[in-house]
């Protein structure tokens, strides 16, 4: 990182680092967690989960992406081992073992709910403080907003659906 870029940011690196790799052991896992749902989900409205499900997974590795290079531009090394991943991980990973719609939903919709958590408590740790990291982190958090509504409406149809055909 620049010199100028270094004399702006007033948080602790060191924190700030830590934070961002976790959140990044979030977004590799959610990457695959959607990915593997886009990929075994079956039920009603399959077609339309799967690709709402695989566009989640590629904005997730953007995500990734967007955090490692911050996490670099600060002087610090993103997770090398996936192996960490688990470990490090602020929401964790729930394997779909239920491969029908509706659980997969809910799974990834419990995994927005976290991640959104996750972004908002990093805001408040760098507003003020560092606002690259606060611009990034809110521009995730927006995706994430997102990702949760788009995955509650398909639940809500589903749920119309299952109203109407009993």
């Amino acid at each position: 990182m620049g010199t100028k870029g270094r004399e702006i940011v007033k948080a602790d690196i060191k924190e700030l680092l830590e934070l961002l790799n976790k959140a990044l052991a979030d977004e590799w896992l959610a990457y695959y967690q959607y990915w593997i749902g886009s990929k075994i989900v079956v039920g009603p409205m399959r077609d339309l989960v799967a690709s709402e499900l695989e566009e989640h997974a590629n904005e997730e590795l953007e995500h990734a992406g967007m955090l490692v290079d911050r996490i670099i531009q600060l002087g610090g090394t993103p997770i090398l081992n996936p192996s960490e991943w688990q470990s490090k991980t602020n929401c964790d990973y729930e394997a779909p073992t239920d491969p029908f719609v509706i659980p997969i939903l809910k799974q990834n919709i419990k995994g927005e709910q976290c991640a959104i958590d996750v972004y908002n408590k990093i805001a408040e740790k760098v507003k003020g403080k560092d606002p690259i990291t606060l611009h990034i982190v809110y521009k995730i958090m927006a995706d994430e907003v997102e990702h949760e509504e788009d995955l509650e409406a398909i639940m809500d149809d589903l749920e119309a659906m299952k109203k109407h055909f009993k």
